[in-house]
């Protein structure tokens, strides 16, 4: 175990919904990262994903959200208590993001050389043909073939999978020490998804870089992460090392998402899905939130919400649930 890059603790996050109402996005989530580790964040869209690391990195300004409870700690910094300025020194460099849909997150009126440039001149270095040829260089690594069009290109006139590179690039260009990569290949095809997916290896092998990895593939959790956490509702439901996970996994969500996935040679013509959907932030059930839509829910399951315990006391598997023994048997 390296050193605790990120300490997430009970953290709370709720959206205003109207008048003085709030709804809860994310309730009591805690975990750690630790330095080199790769670290996947899997669930359904809708289940708090890309609003923890929303929260981890202070970008709800924009929404209505706000963080309510919890601390958040990076290299032992508490991250709530920075002020704006602090923050901004912060991001960008130390802690670094890739977002999931680079269309909305790229300025549409800026050619790619300033955007790239910006980040590096802030965080890297004051010579703007350094920070040039440091942009046009990481464009090289992520796969884009005609790096000085691209340099002079807006947004608009790049594809979808462009300009996600481009973000890609954009976020490791500074060698973050915490790399938050939301869904970071799912505009690309395959050939180059392997390829992105080789680089944030690379940068987490040579600078120990901590990469926190939110996704749907499971595929891609198997092939780069140590360690999973499964997310549903705003709650962690499940941790465990990753071949822990797919082999002994003891929550009937996660049961539902792996038998979601496609296997070979199995002759089945119409793949399982999990009955439902995620519940509306204002209309959680009581009890168990996943107890609406699991097979082996019970009353107790129904009435009370189970707490996130170690599973048969392994401190390296967490899950929330009372009917463990149901799932696998």
């Amino acid at each position: 175990m390296g050193e605790k890059v990120l300490e997430v603790e009970h953290l709370r996050t709720e959206f205003k919904q109207e008048k003085k109402k709030y709804v809860t996005a994310i309730n009591d989530v805690s975990f750690t990262l630790n330095e080199g580790e790769i670290v996947g964040l899997v669930g359904e869209s809708g289940c708090g994903k890309s609003v923890t690391s929303l929260s981890i990195m202070r970008l709800l300004g924009d929404t209505s959200g706000r963080v309510t409870q919890g601390k958040i700690l990076f290299k032992g910094q508490d991250v709530l208590s920075l002020s704006n300025k602090q923050m901004r020194n912060l991001r960008g460099g130390r802690m670094s993001m890739i977002f999931q849909d680079p269309m909305s997150s790229l300025n549409p009126v800026t050619r790619i050389e300033t955007q790239m440039m910006e980040t590096l001149l802030l965080h890297r270095t004051k010579d703007k043909a350094q920070a040039r040829r440091m942009a046009a260089e990481m464009l090289k690594k992520v796969g884009i073939p005609d790096v000085e069009t691209t340099l002079r290109s807006y947004p608009h006139q790049l594809s979808g999978g462009m300009c996600q590179r481009v973000m890609i690039a954009m976020s490791m260009s500074c060698d973050p020490q915490l790399l938050i990569a939301d869904e970071p290949t799912t505009a690309l095809d395959v050939t180059i998804q392997a390829q992105i997916l080789e680089l944030m290896k690379k940068l987490q092998r040579e600078e120990k870089t901590t990469i926190l990895l939110i996704t749907h593939d499971l595929g891609v959790v198997a092939q780069m992460c140590s360690r999973v956490l499964v997310m549903y509702a705003g709650r962690i439901v499940e941790e465990a090392p990753v071949h822990e996970l797919f082999y002994n996994h003891r929550h009937p969500y996660t049961q539902g998402l792996i038998d979601c996935i496609p296997k070979i040679g199995s002759g089945v013509r119409r793949l399982p899905s999990i009955r439902g959907s995620v519940p509306d932030l204002a209309l959680m059930p009581a009890g168990c939130k996943f107890a609406p839509r699991c097979p082996f829910a019970s009353d107790e399951c129904r009435k009370n919400e189970p707490e996130l315990l170690p599973y048969e006391g392994d401190p390296t598997h967490l899950v929330r649930c009372f009917r463990t023994k149901e799932v696998l048997s």
